[in-house]
């Protein structure tokens, strides 16, 4: 990317520190079947011999698990019980009912069913002036979305985080330090969506935009009121960024991923189960920054098409493509880095130096009256 964009920004940053530095900072082991970090993804061996990844990080997921494992007893608390039931259960059968329930669960012997990035929709072009400086909405959260956010950020771009009040950031709270990061330098603004006004204001402030980058299922957005393929046919030079689990179009556009069950789903896992015999978790939540650096590549080739695009970006087959490309650029480093991570169980992640802050990072909502007037 800096090389294709000339930016002196972005070439000072070291993708590996990039992918890494969430790890570092939180001072993060590898863990083998349970997630770095707070330990919200678990792997988890079934019935059929298979391995069924879960991620719980939100109480709403606990409150479903005795629809996934038809068991009304269970504590949804307790990962005993949770492991418990699912050795009792088909991998296929607990991939297809979770995902049904609207829960981030992956299959470590699934293929990715999208494109790892698909252009969905295509508008008109627009001629900007050499010295336009390009206007980002960013409505993603956690940290593929903003991630990408941030990489526009670096290479010039004004970037402007859209947050709702009832529903912040979950990472603000709970990773201030990978918050910080990835959100610096963005203006802030709170919308209240259950407001005509303020939604109305947020549709116009898109119009005005160059990039949008969003991470939610088609249907939220849709009852947002943001009909994201019509602004694209609407707007001359819209570059419209949907960050996915698995795909952004038919029913995988439904299934809810996140980073630690999209590398599971991506084939990391079984290729390593494969080197070693032991399975587990390849990497920190390693899909979100991978889509991150994904997304923001291909968001800056669109801008600079200067046509308007809607691309979708899928999370399992982005990790998919990754592993197939350093395989054939060089298959015995790659299987000697996930035979090495797959024997380093209990040992901290590498250190990756703290990046210093370069920007302030606005308080929600600072930047409402600059952005939305209503």
């Amino acid at each position: 990317m800096a090389r294709a964009h000339a930016s002196a920004a972005l070439s000072a940053l070291d993708g590996a520190a990039i992918m890494g530095e969430r790890a570092s900072n939180g001072g993060f082991s590898i863990a083998g079947r349970i997630s770095a970090g707070p330990g919200g993804s678990r792997l988890m061996p079934t019935r059929d011999g298979g391995w069924f990844a879960l991620t719980l990080i939100r109480e709403v997921d606990r409150e479903l698990l005795p629809a996934l494992f038809g068991n009304a007893e269970i504590d949804p608390s307790d990962w005993n019980a949770i492991e418990a039931a699912a050795a009792r259960r088909d991998c296929i059968e607990l991939v297809a009912r979770g995902r049904l329930l609207g829960l981030p669960v992956a299959s470590a012997d699934e293929l990715p069913v999208s494109q790892p990035v698909q252009v969905m929709t295509r508008g008109p072009r627009r001629e900007r002036s050499p010295g336009h400086r390009p206007l980002v909405v960013d409505l993603s959260a956690i940290w593929a979305g903003p991630l990408a956010g941030h990489l526009l950020w670096q290479a010039g771009m004004e970037v402007v985080k859209v947050e709702s009040p009832s529903r912040p950031d979950l990472i603000r709270r709970d990773d201030p330090d990978t918050f910080d990061r990835i959100n610096q330098g963005k203006a802030s603004v709170l919308v209240d969506f259950t407001c005509a006004e303020q939604k109305a204001a947020l549709v116009a402030l898109i119009r005005r935009a160059d990039v949008v980058i969003e991470s939610s299922r088609p249907r939220a957005l849709l009852q947002l009121g943001i009909d994201a393929d019509q602004l694209v046919r609407d707007v001359p030079g819209l570059v419209w960024l949907s960050v996915t689990g698995h795909g952004a179009l038919g029913e995988a556009a439904q299934w809810v991923g996140i980073g630690n069950d999209c590398g599971v789903a991506g084939g990391l896992s079984r290729a390593m189960a494969d080197l070693t015999g032991e399975i587990g978790y390849v990497g920190d939540a390693i899909a979100d920054p991978l889509t991150g650096i994904t997304a923001a590549r291909e968001g800056l080739a669109a801008y600079r098409s200067g046509a308007a695009q809607r691309i979708g970006l899928s999370m399992s087959a982005i990790v998919s493509m990754a592993l197939a490309e350093e395989r054939a650029h060089d298959r015995a480093a790659v299987d000697d880095e996930l035979h090495a991570w797959g024997c380093s169980v209990g040992s901290a992640f590498r250190h990756v130096a703290p990046r210093p802050l370069q920007a302030p990072v606005h308080p929600p909502g600072a930047d409402n009256e600059s952005y939305l007037p209503c």
